[in-house]
């Protein structure tokens, strides 16, 4: 046998044989509406996990599950579930407002947290999460599984190898028709596109500006307009809707070597490189600046297939195993709800800009 981690306590080991597996990481889903199966399937799928529980307080829901997997515990009690000295981690994926509790008190009881979007409703309660999983040698990880779609690293490759050039501004666009939430739009969409964006770009919003529209119930905006300022200058555009006639799930990155097109509904050709832009000087003598356009080859790069979401445990295993620090890790979830606070904020304030303020030590890697 070789070891290959610990936690909790917990040595994990493996035999030579891949098929005889001991130590398994024991995981408990919390919640099975919306997100819930996936996250059991994939945890269920996972080499290095074993699903342990099902925290559920639905009783039709509970009931589908134990009908479908009735060799797996379940339970409605969450400080209950917290009990079990063999848990070594939680997923919540349980409505926002609930996710800051959740988490607070599965890390005081010493298991890892791996929760959906956003990490928690303030910036206040994500940075005490972040600090409570640092005190304790804990994996605190907000569950952004677009950091882990291989065309959204792919863009993020062709950033960091200077294909772009400096980044000038991003745009995006991510609409479709309903999935109406009492939270709003922004706390539903938005956090998958500022959570891209400070992956690819490495720096931290600096102000924020937004506006919405509240159609049907006041105070839950269907759509909103939000622009963004990057430390370094960057600027980005995001529209977010539940009110569109179809999907759109696209981002434009516009850089001074070239552009580039992501859309995350294309399974076949989701990235493209595009030499085109402009290039401008100014005369030497008096006259006219000069403007040319620049229309070169459009570069459709090979993009692997696989499911973000089991690469996304797979992360959260492997940091548990090995104290690495997972891609989407608990400063960029903080960064990410600094930055919808501050968009919440401005809409409050009829859309004035509002400024960040970032600790030293905060930086997105």
């Amino acid at each position: 046998m070789r070891a290959i981690g610990s936690t909790n306590g917990k040595r994990f080991v493996r035999t030579r044989d891949a098929s005889e597996e001991m130590g398994l990481i024991n995981v408990a889903v919390v919640g099975y509406g919306y997100w819930g199966p996936n996250l059991v399937r994939n945890v269920m799928g996972a080499s290095s996990m074993q699903l342990a529980a099902l925290c559920e307080r639905d009783q039709a829901r509970a009931d589908a599950f134990r009908s479908r997997t009735p060799h797996v515990r379940v339970e409605s009690d969450f400080d209950e579930l917290l009990l079990d000295p063999s848990l070594d981690a939680v997923v919540v994926a349980t409505p926002p407002n609930s996710h800051y509790a959740l988490c607070k008190r599965a890390l005081q009881a010493g298991k890892h947290v791996l929760v959906e979007k956003p990490m928690a409703r303030t910036s206040a309660q994500a940075r005490e999460l972040k600090e409570l999983a640092e005190q304790r040698n804990l994996v605190m990880m907000p569950g952004h599984t677009f950091l882990y779609s291989p065309a959204v690293n792919k863009v993020r490759e062709l950033i960091h190898d200077d294909a772009v050039g400096e980044v000038y501004f991003v745009t995006s666009s991510r609409m479709n028709l309903g999935n109406y939430q009492p939270d709003g739009v922004v706390c539903d969409l938005a956090p998958h596109d500022l959570s891209i964006l400070l992956h690819w770009l490495g720096r931290p919003v600096m102000q924020v500006s937004a506006s919405a529209r509240n159609i049907f119930q006041e105070h839950v905006a269907e759509t909103a307009f939000i622009t963004l300022t990057f430390e370094g200058g960057t600027t980005a555009n995001l529209q977010v809707s539940w009110l569109a006639p179809r999907k759109v799930r696209q981002m434009i990155i516009v850089g001074s070597r070239r552009m580039i097109s992501y859309d995350d509904t294309l399974s076949d050709e989701p990235v493209r490189l595009y030499d085109r832009g402009m290039e401008f000087s100014t005369p030497e003598s008096f006259g006219e600046y000069q403007l040319s356009y620049r229309s070169g080859d459009v570069v459709i790069p090979r993009v692997e297939a696989a499911e973000p979401l089991a690469l996304e445990l797979q992360d959260f295993a492997r940091a548990m195993l090995t104290g690495s620090t997972p891609a989407s890790h608990a400063q960029l979830g903080l960064d990410v709800v600094m930055a919808m606070e501050a968009v919440e904020l401005s809409l409050l304030r009829g859309g004035v800009p509002v400024t960040l303020s970032h600790p030293a030590e905060a930086a997105v890697a």
